[in-house]
């Protein structure tokens, strides 16, 4: 409740004056200023014991009953303090018949004050709710020595305990004052810790130190607690009043009071004995963070994209808005649809970023979001989208993101594939690895940049993760030593017809070197006089040597003159 106790004495016979120059004494060694021997009981009692009481005076009173209410609406307190204060409805007061005569467990009102011709006094000590106090002292801007006892909770067995001690200062403070009426006492709903039960086995584990039933009732019997034992090895502890003001209420706390009873000196220092589990393997989180590795370690930033789109951008990329999930209540206009493409996204940073850099590398790892027929939820498929721009650039980045992407999915190979609306008519592959397709490659469209006022060129990839997971999954990687002696190297640059895949050569290439080939790498592609209309030239640099000796200069021409013999044969040229 508001108040849990309110206890009151009324005096008579009182004689205001100065404090015994001994209570005076005490009271200015604890930084308090005596005022009159009425208020230094009261001042010295919220010091002692602790409890915060009050003095009023009682012919200043209206009435005959003190009431402990909410402040209503317009009333005002003249304060202690000079002030005056506009209470509002969630206010604690404390009020006669007239209207309020303080502000429960804050400050005392200024009309019904202790002064040089108060005879008789009503002595407050009561017990308010910790909140309450504290709301009102903020609402207020008051604090004083009475609300911050209250706001840190206070037994509401003090209360009479303050009022026992009171009169006995009284007698020598004002000795001809005397009760009259007798005792009032108000118990509201108090707050009341429940029984605690205590496992020996808990204050063992706790403490790491053996102890016993009896010690540890007899630690507790000591401190005032009640404990009873209810089972073998279990106390039942009901907490004393003034130990259940927030102080303890968990069988931690009564841990705590055994301990520093026993001694912490006695109990030896020992880590705690924590399982070790091994968590659950995530085959496709660590899988993500791989790929993540290889792209950013190749020079991409990854970027995140809302997985939202609009009609405009999905019809961009040839996509069927009837395929998507609409959103009820997008969080933005432009934002309509679920996506089932990373596409868009990637689209959007190129025109954000172009503005800035004239050359990026980019990817983002994300959930294409398909609906999927009589199932509550949609289908999530986890695909990854790089792009590589460069305002300068040329058909070569094409090439150096199909090395990208074989850094990222080893000895994953291209085919010519049929080119999708916004996908560049010459330059569209699909991605195939460890036997199934697992995305494309392409440059983007020319008039998607020109649409955008975007100079230079893009190249993008779009490979499905969840295929490409189980297929590394399923597959055992063999590595070969790393060669002991040096290799001999040389450049090729074969004549194809234009449309020969670059795959297919390099194919060739390594089938005729043999096991002697080490390193195979792609330098260029070249279209121009002097070749013929309809011809290319593509330029790989071969390396060469012996597993179990230095290969001779003789060795690597006779491997050299194998392949290009065997590609001659083939229908194949070479240039210079």
């Amino acid at each position: 409740g508001l108040c849990p106790r309110y206890s009151a004495l009324v005096f008579e016979n009182i004689k205001v004056g100065p404090s015994p120059s001994a209570l005076q004494a005490r009271l200015e060694s604890l930084g308090l200023n005596p005022i009159n021997n009425i208020v230094d009981v009261t001042n010295y009692v919220l010091a002692e014991l602790p409890q915060p009481m009050h003095a009023f005076d009682r012919d200043k009173l209206s009435g005959d009953t003190i009431f402990v209410r909410k402040a209503r609406v317009g009333e005002q307190l003249r304060a202690l303090n000079g002030e005056t204060y506009k209470l509002l409805e969630a206010d604690l007061v404390i009020a006669d018949a007239s209207g309020p005569v303080a502000l429960a467990g804050v400050i005392g009102g200024a009309d019904t004050a202790i002064s040089g011709s108060t005879t008789r006094v009503v002595l407050e000590s009561a017990n308010f709710q910790p909140s309450t106090v504290r709301l009102t002292s903020a609402r207020h801007k008051l604090r004083t020595d009475a609300s911050i006892r209250f706001e840190k909770s206070l037994d509401p067995e003090n209360t009479v305990r303050g009022l026992a001690r009171a009169v006995e200062l009284f007698q020598s403070v004002s000795p001809g004052a005397r009760v009259i009426g007798g005792l009032t006492d108000a118990r509201g709903s108090t707050r009341r810790v429940p029984p605690i039960l205590l496992p020996l086995s808990f204050v063992v584990r706790k403490l790491g130190k053996q102890v016993t039933q009896q010690q540890v009732s007899r630690i507790l019997h000591a401190l005032g607690f009640e404990a009873r034992e209810t089972a073998p090895e279990l106390l039942t502890v009901t907490i004393p009043t003034w130990r259940a003001t927030k102080d303890i209420s968990l069988k931690d706390d009564l841990v705590e009071e055994v301990g520093r009873m026993v001694g912490y000196e006695e109990i030896t220092p020992a880590a705690p004995l924590v399982a070790s589990v091994v968590p659950p393997n995530n085959p496709m989180r660590t899988y993500l963070r791989s790929v993540r590795a290889q792209l950013t370690a190749q020079g991409f930033t990854e970027v995140y994209n809302y997985s939202f789109v609009n009609e405009p951008e999905i019809r961009k990329f040839a996509l069927n808005p009837a395929d998507h999930i609409l959103v009820r209540n997008p969080i933005a206009s432009e934002l309509t649809h679920l996506r089932s493409s990373l596409l868009p996204g990637i689209y959007k940073n190129i025109t954000d970023n172009v503005r800035h850099y004239p050359e990026f590398r980019l990817f983002e790892i994300g959930n294409e979001i398909h609906p999927s027929a009589g199932a509550v939820l949609p289908s999530e498929i986890t695909h990854a989208a790089a792009v590589l721009y460069n305002a300068h650039g040329d058909a070569q980045d094409f090439y150096e993101l199909k090395r990208v992407a074989e850094c990222v999915f080893p000895g994953a190979r291209l085919s010519a594939a049929v080119a999708r609306l916004y996908e560049h008519p010459a330059r569209a592959a699909e991605i195939h690895w460890r036997g199934a397709v697992i995305g494309r490659l392409f440059e983007l469209h020319p008039s998607l940049l020109e649409s955008a006022g975007i100079e230079g060129r893009a190249f993008l990839f779009d490979v499905d993760l969840d295929v490409a997971q189980r297929l590394a999954a399923a597959t055992t990687i063999r590595y070969t030593p790393l060669r002991k002696y040096p290799t001999t190297g040389f450049d090729l640059s074969v004549i194809t017809p234009l449309r020969t895949p670059v795959g297919t050569v390099e194919e060739k290439l390594a089938e005729l070197a043999g096991p002697g080939l080490a390193i195979i790498d792609f330098i260029r592609q070249y279209v121009g006089p002097p070749l013929t209309v309809g011809q290319k030239s593509v330029t790989y640099h071969l390396e060469v040597g012996a597993l179990d000796h230095t290969m001779t200069t003789e060795e690597g021409a006779v491997i050299r003159n194998r392949i290009i013999e065997g590609m001659r044969a083939q229908g194949f040229d070479f240039r210079g």
